[in-house]
C-alpha cells in the first residue's frame, strides 16, 4: 500500500509514530486520571449520579488533546532522532549525502496532519466541548443530573418540606428511618415518620414524585387545635420538585466561541472595547498554538541529537522545559492582552518570534555547523555535576594494601614456652 513512499521514510515514521503515540496516552491518562480524582470528589459532595463523572471527562478530553498533541509531536520526533543518533545511523544517512532537511519531510508530513487535528480542536470542538462540561457542572449543583438526597441530614424541598432518611440500601430503592416535616399556606404542618418508604415515578407529571411510606404516624398540628395523630400501613407522600432554571446562553466566555464568532466579534466595532480585545486576545493565542507546532520538528533535532560519545538525555528535558514554558507565557500574553494592557499581535506574536529565532539558531548549529551542538555548554555543564554527584553518592572502594604489617626488619619475640 505504502509502496511509493521511500524506505527511508517509511522507517523515519515507524520511528517517529511509536514514541508520540506513547506520549499522547501517557499524557492523557496523567491528566485524566488527575481530574478524575477530583470529579469523583465534587459528585459525591453534590450527591449527583457517578455516570456524570465520565462524561464531564469526555468533554474535557479535546483541551487535554490540543495540549497533548504538540509535546507528543515533539518528544516523538526527538526520540526518534536520537535513536537514529546513538546508533550511528544517522552517521551513515549524513556520508551518504542525506540532509537533515531531507530527514525531516516525513515528521513535517505528520506534523501538518496534526496540525489541522489541532486547529479543528482549539477552533471549534474545543469551544463547544467546555460549554458542554460547564453545563453538566451547572445541572449537577443544581439537581437537574438527579440529585440524592444525603442520608442522615436535612434535605429541603420546594422551600416547604425537610426530609431526613437514616439508611439507604440497594442503591437507594430502600429507604429506612424517614421522617418528614411539610407546611402548607396555611400554617398547617405534618410532622411524618416512617420505617422504611420508597421514591416512585410519575408518567403524568415528570415535575412530582411519590414519597411512599410504611409503618409510620402522622403528627397534624394546626396551630388551634391540639395535634392530631394517625397511624397508617401505607402512605403516599407527593413532592414538588424544585423548579431549575436553565442553563445560560453559550458565550459568557470567549473560549466558547468557536472561529466564525471570534472574528465576528473581535473585529465589529459596534461591540465594547473589552469584549473586541478579550476576543482578538483569544484568537490569536489560538492561532500562535497552532502555528507553533510548525517549529516542533526542529526544535526536536536540535535536542535529540547528542554529542559524539555521549548518551545523555538532557535534552529530552529542555525540550519539554521549552515547550511548556513557552505556553505559559502565551497564557499570560493573553490574559494581558484581554484586559487591554498590551496589543494582543505583540503580545502574542512577539514571544512567537522570539521563540522561532531561537530554535532557528539552534537548528542551523545542528544541521550546518560541524560539530556544533545547540546546547554544547549545558551538556558540558550537565556532565561535570553528574561525574560530582557520582563521587559523591558512589561506594567507596577500600585501598589495597593498607592492613598492618610488621616491618620487614622487625623480628617477632618468641614464643613464650608453656610450663
Amino acid at each position: 500500500m505504502f509502496n511509493f513512499v521511500p524506505s527511508i521514510d517509511r522507517y523515519i515514521f515507524k520511528l517517529v509514530v511509536v514514541p508520540m503515540l506513547g506520549v499522547f496516552a501517557l499524557a492523557a491518562s496523567l491528566l485524566t486520571l488527575d481530574k478524575m480524582l477530583r470529579l469523583f470528589d465534587f459528585v459525591a459532595v453534590e450527591g449527583g449520579p457517578v455516570g456524570v463523572v465520565f462524561k464531564m471527562l469526555g468533554a474535557l478530553i479535546p483541551e487535554y488533546a490540543s495540549l497533548a498533541i504538540p509535546l507528543g509531536l515533539m518528544l516523538g520526533i526527538l526520540v526518534a532522532f536520537r535513536k537514529l543518533a546513538t546508533s550511528s545511523e544517522l552517521d551513515v544517512l549524513r556520508a551518504v549525502g542525506m540532509s537533515y532537511g531531507r530527514m525531516l519531510r516525513m515528521p513535517y508530513i505528520i506534523t501538518a496532519v496534526l496540525m489541522a487535528v489541532n486547529v479543528a480542536l482549539v477552533f471549534y470542538v474545543q469551544p463547544i466541548s467546555r460549554y458542554y462540561y460547564e453545563q453538566l457542572e451547572y445541572e449537577l449543583r443544581s439537581g437537574a443530573l438527579g440529585a440524592s438526597i444525603k442520608v442522615g441530614e436535612f434535605t429541603t424541598l420546594a422551600d416547604r418540606m425537610a426530609l431526613r432518611i437514616e439508611e439507604s440500601e440497594d442503591d437507594g430503592t430502600r429507604l429506612k428511618g424517614i421522617f418528614a416535616r411539610v407546611s402548607n399556606d396555611k400554617g398547617q404542618i405534618l410532622s411524618i415518620s416512617a420505617r422504611e418508604g420508597a421514591f416512585l415515578a410519575t408518567t403524568d407529571s415528570p415535575d412530582t414524585i411519590i414519597l411512599r411510606l410504611d409503618d409510620g404516624t402522622i403528627v397534624q398540628d394546626t396551630g388551634n387545635q391540639s395535634p392530631r395523630v394517625l397511624a397508617f400501613t401505607r402512605q403516599y407522600l407527593p413532592i414538588d420538585l424544585p423548579a431549575i432554571e436553565e442553563f445560560r446562553a453559550r458565550g459568557d466566555a470567549e473560549r466558547e466561541f468557536i472561529l466564525p464568532e471570534l472574528l465576528r466579534i473581535g473585529w465589529n466595532s459596534g461591540e465594547s472595547e473589552a469584549r473586541r480585545d478579550a476576543s482578538q486576545a483569544s484568537f490569536n493565542f489560538r492561532l500562535v498554538e497552532v502555528v507553533m507546532m510548525a517549529l516542533l520538528p526542529l526544535l526536536a533535532v536540535s535536542l535529540g541529537i547528542p554529542p559524539k560519545r555521549s548518551t545523555s538525555a538532557l535534552g529530552v528535558f529542555v525540550s519539554i522545559v521549552m515547550v511548556v514554558s513557552y505556553h505559559k507565557i502565551n497564557q499570560y500574553g493573553e490574559d494581558l492582552a484581554a484586559l487591554g494592557r498590551f496589543d494582543p499581535v505583540l503580545a502574542l506574536w512577539g514571544p512567537f518570534v522570539l521563540f522561532a529565532a531561537l530554535i532557528g539558531w539552534m537548528y542551523y548549529q545542528v544541521a550546518h555547523v560541524p560539530g556544533g551542538q545547540a546546547i554544547g555548554a549545558l551538556e558540558s555543564w550537565f556532565a561535570k555535576i553528574a561525574k560530582r554527584l557520582g563521587r559523591l553518592f558512589g561506594r567507596k572502594q577500600p585501598r589495597r594494601g593498607t592492613e598492618a604489617s610488621a616491618p620487614a626488619d622487625q623480628t617477632l619475640p618468641d614464643p613464650i614456652p608453656a610450663e
